[in-house]
């Protein structure tokens, strides 16, 4: 007698859409800040080429550390991972400003392009973001209603 099995095949993992959207907003960062700092290095020299770097990596890094968490916190409770999130949130505006506060009297980079490739970074990688979201197929279930006893309930009542 032949014996027949079933092995369904695994669906994605839950955060497989986090995971993508951390992917391409990294990619879409390394692009912008490589393409940034050639223009600006083009257009104002060194300062303009030390303004991208530090445009990327502040508006970039403020970005993905948004995405890094949620990506970090999918598996635990919704409150817990509401706290850690709102935590970072301020740890990161905190951050930003004192970075921007200490950049603000130096000179060694042009502000320009600070503010240009900043803002860009946060456009680009959010659109990353959102397309690697949306690029990622993820499974819908939708659960069966159970009686009292655990017994998948029927219709015809």
């Amino acid at each position: 007698m032949a014996t027949v099995t079933f092995t369904p095949a695994s669906a994605p993992d839950h955060t497989a859409s986090l995971r993508a959207a951390v992917r391409y907003g990294v990619l879409g960062l390394i692009v912008l800040a490589v393409v940034g700092s050639i223009i600006a290095f083009l257009v104002a020299g060194k300062p303009g080429l030390y303004g991208a770097l530090l445009g990327a990596a502040v508006g970039g890094g403020f970005i993905l550390c948004t995405a890094l968490g949620v990506l970090f916190t999918a598996k635990l409770p919704a409150l817990t991972a509401g706290a850690v999130l709102l935590g970072t949130w301020l740890l990161k505006m905190i951050l930003a400003i004192t970075v921007l506060a200490i950049l603000k009297p130096l000179d060694f980079y042009d502000k320009t392009a600070l503010v240009l490739v900043m803002v860009l970074s946060l456009v680009i990688v959010l659109g990353a973001e959102t397309f690697g979201v949306l690029g990622t197929k993820a499974p819908y279930v939708e659960p069966v209603p159970t009686d009292d006893a655990g017994s998948p309930e029927s219709d015809d009542k």
